[in-house]
């Protein structure tokens, strides 16, 4: 059995609250001028991959570095409006 710290736990959690719907995550990524492969690029994972997501499927085990990044692209794009 893995364990993990509370710090790690809780991290964890606040990206799963955090993760927009999938119509709002292209929207996000589109406003802050990323395309599908910078975004893969940055989670270490295919553009199609970033596509399926932006479509409905839920990343795995890179949620919540996905919900980390998607929270800086939605500031960037406001920044640039």
């Amino acid at each position: 059995m893995t364990t993990i710290g509370g710090d790690e736990l809780l991290q964890r959690l606040r990206s799963r609250r955090g993760l927009p719907v999938p119509e709002e995550r292209r929207k996000i990524r589109d406003g802050a001028g990323a395309s599908l492969r910078d975004v893969g690029d940055a989670l270490g994972v295919s553009h199609t991959a970033v596509a399926a997501w932006e479509s409905g499927a839920t990343p795995r085990e890179h949620y919540a570095a996905y919900a980390r990044l998607l929270e800086e692209l939605r500031r960037l794009g406001e920044v640039g409006d």
